[in-house]
């Protein structure tokens, strides 16, 4: 695309910006749907969020041991195969 082009896309860009930019105004809600809104969105308690952090903590701490078990497994599986295939050879 030669640079001509381009500068006359991007002009065109900026003058349909400035155009939308001058039709589309801010707009406030109604003042149900801001309560409807503070209804349905609550800041969990403090509790809540300890208590999510310590399942989350759980998780991660049951993922690694298994992720290590895996691990162990496929070193020992690896030994195992590599000494048995010096006696065989």
């Amino acid at each position: 695309m030669t640079s001509s082009k381009m500068t006359e896309s991007e002009s065109e860009l900026n003058e349909l910006e400035a155009h939308l930019a001058g039709m589309l105004k801010p707009l406030a809600p109604s003042s149900n749907v801001t309560q409807r809104l503070r209804r349905r969105i609550h800041m969990p308690q403090r509790s809540e969020i300890v208590m999510r952090f310590n399942q989350w903590r759980s998780l991660f701490i049951a993922l690694g041991g298994a992720l290590s078990g895996i691990l162990l497994f496929i070193t020992v599986a690896r030994a195992l195969f590599h000494l048995m295939g010096r006696r065989s050879g």
